[in-house]
């Protein structure tokens, strides 16, 4: 008993350096190419087969195909990738997440596990030298050693099968129900991926026992399909917390490779055949694939679930469309609004997301900007129109209000996730940059509503000053309003020298304009002493003017700067 739990316990121990290898690897090239890496997802996505390349192309970079997905439906939800890009996303992602297997394979054919510990003291020596790129690219041997060490480790663990012909028979009992045998093998890999949340490590562990002949080809076949569905449930969790939008790119994925399996089912006999001939042409002509015995079986599975996606995506990439409308038609939208109006962030924060899901805070900054710039505007329409009923402003100014309070909480949420998960330094300069940013936005968008209800008890009350005072603030608050108007402009963009010297004049001309009408406004109740509250309520606006435009220069000065 005591034998059994100590191997558990060794299989497990190398289980988790594969992982963490392979997650030392994919964090390590995010923070390296993070930034290009959303750039290519942003530009690379025109339709569904550029999307297919750019999944491709993500999945092989990042080792990660739950990593792609969450970021494919961060895309989606925030309004960055419509349904059908998401999809083509997905299926490129699906096919790249396959190189994982022959990683695997080359682990078991080379013996790479023997020269893991060079390569991992290599790596550690990078990590403590000066300079990002090169501590990053010392991260990424470090993980790259560890991850075929951890391989070497899980092959060396796992008993010998002359040892254990007891575990043989168990496994070969689940082979004697015909058809359903491969269901339930499909399950096994299924609840495999469920359980250890990577399908990476869910091959290592299936190549693994295939190596070392507990797994025929058929049952690993099998468990291999059961490891395409249990991967998508890394999108689902992820699209829980996320709008209507998200969760359709969820449902998606599931569908797109349930889809493939069951047609897999039907044909699994002939398309075993055809990739045992498919390899058969490889192996005679390609000297490094002339493989024997356990070896043989690694590579054929590995082509075999290259083989198995490829088909997949050429059979559905025309029903991409339809796909899209299926799911669509299945999650129909409520028609309630909120959640779309507004960035619900996703919580799960898995592999990366902090970093391939940082598009989003930056639309959510924009969003910001946008929301303190209507609540000016509607200020202003409600000052400028006292005679005027306008309790349909004022009501539309709160609701401004509490999607701005929302919207900050939630950015200010996912800001600090941010810089406590694993991302690029600039990443991490620019979630502190929004941070301030979001303060800033805030403290605007309040000062608005405290405002808009000082200016309807004015006027509830009667509390106004000369009409020519009046006009005064209208025209001081379209100065204003061009400083707010700058600060959104840069939202989206690094700030340059120029901007920050309109900026301080922006501020000059403000803090100037304070004075001089609030001069005036002291030297009225000078002259009529009865006029004082209407007064003080006139000098209490120009001055949150004035405290508007110090926070709108605090935002300029928080934004990244452009670089000569």
């Amino acid at each position: 008993m005591l034998d059994t739990f100590l191997l558990l316990l060794q299989i497990l121990g190398a289980l988790g350096i594969f992982i963490f290898g392979m997650k030392l690897m994919s964090e390590s090239i995010l923070k390296l190419s993070g930034e290009r890496l959303r750039a290519i997802m942003s530009s690379m996505t025109t339709n569904r087969f550029t999307g297919i390349a750019t999944g491709l192309l993500i999945t092989c970079l990042v080792q990660s195909s739950s990593a792609t997905t969450v970021m494919v439906v961060s895309f989606v939800h925030a309004q960055l990738l419509n349904l059908t890009q998401a999809i083509g996303v997905i299926m490129g992602a699906n096919l790249g997440t396959t190189i994982t297997a022959w990683i695997v394979g080359a682990g078991f054919k080379f013996s790479l596990g023997s020269v893991a510990i060079p390569i991992i003291g290599i790596g550690v020596v990078a990590s403590f030298l000066k300079g990002t790129k090169t501590r990053q690219f010392g991260n990424f041997l470090t993980g790259f050693g560890l991850l075929f060490l951890g391989l070497s480790e899980l092959k060396g663990s796992v008993p010998d099968v002359k040892s254990n012909p007891e575990i043989l028979e168990w496994i070969g009992g689940f082979s004697q129900y015909g058809f359903f045998s491969i269901i339930i093998f499909i399950c096994v890999g299924t609840l495999l991926t469920i359980i250890v949340q990577s399908s990476s490590a869910a091959m290592a562990i299936t190549l693994t026992m295939a190596n070392l002949q507990y797994l025929n080809f058929e049952q690993s076949a099998a468990i291999i399909l059961g490891e395409n569905i249990g991967t998508t449930v890394t999108a689902f969790l992820a699209s829980l917390p996320a709008n209507i939008a998200a969760k359709r790119a969820a449902r998606a994925h599931l569908m797109f490779n349930v889809i493939g399996v069951c047609w897999m089912l039907i044909l699994i006999k002939p398309f075993s055949g055809f990739v045992h001939w498919l390899y058969g042409i490889f192996s005679s002509n390609i000297s490094w694939i002339d493989l024997d015995g356990a070896n043989a079986l690694t590579t054929e599975l590995a082509l075999f679930h290259t083989t198995f996606n490829l088909v997949n995506i050429c059979l559905l990439v025309g029903f991409v469309p339809h796909i899209a409308n299926l799911v669509t038609r299945m999650m129909k939208d409520t028609g309630s609004g909120k959640d779309q109006s507004t960035f619900r962030y996703l919580r799960t924060m898995t592999l990366g997301a902090g970093e391939l899901n940082f598009e989003e805070a930056t639309r959510a900054v924009q969003r910001l900007g946008i929301l303190t710039q209507d609540m000016f505007h509607k200020f202003i329409d409600i000052y400028e129109h006292p005679g005027q009923d306008m309790s349909k402003q004022v009501k539309e100014l709160d609701k401004l209000e509490d999607e701005s309070n929302t919207l900050t909480d939630e950015l200010t949420e996912y800001l600090i996730r941010c810089t406590s998960d694993e991302v690029s330094e600039e990443t991490r300069q620019r979630a502190y940059s929004y941070l301030r940013v979001a303060a800033e936005l805030e403290e605007i968008g309040d000062c608005c509503h405290r405002m808009t209800n000082r200016a309807v008890r004015r006027y509830k009350k009667k509390r106004l000053v000369t009409e020519l005072a009046e006009k005064e603030v209208v025209q001081f608050g379209k100065l204003v309003e061009r400083f707010i108007e700058l600060y959104t402009s840069k939202l989206s963009s690094d700030v340059s020298a120029s901007d920050m010297e309109l900026t301080l004049d922006f501020e000059k001309a403000i803090n100037e304009k304070r004075k001089e009408l609030r001069k005036r406004s002291v030297n009225r109740m000078i002259e009529a002493s009865k006029n004082v509250k209407p007064e003080l309520l006139y000098i209490d606006i120009v001055n949150t003017f004035e405290r508007i435009a110090n926070h709108s220069r605090n935002i300029m000065q928080s934004l990244p700067k452009k670089t000569d």
